[in-house]
């Protein structure tokens, strides 16, 4: 494997990644934080985080469910 095989392409990411917070009632705050590509064998992706989140936890969705 390559390091260009790890690198993220400038096609549309496979995941978006969100910070989640939970709020009152029931109700969780998702804010969108970065992207993720799939690496080409299918085992890992690269990530790349626009701001890291000090509390919450990261979400990893399908890019598609955005749209």
């Amino acid at each position: 494997m390559t390091a260009t095989d790890t690198q993220p392409k400038a096609s549309a990411p496979t995941h978006i990644a969100y910070q989640v917070r939970e709020g009152s009632k029931d109700k969780s705050y998702w804010t969108r934080i970065g992207a993720a590509w799939a690496h080409k064998d299918g085992k890992g992706f690269s990530i790349q985080l626009d701001c890291v989140p000090l509390d919450g936890r990261i979400n990893l969705r399908d890019a598609s469910e955005n749209q």
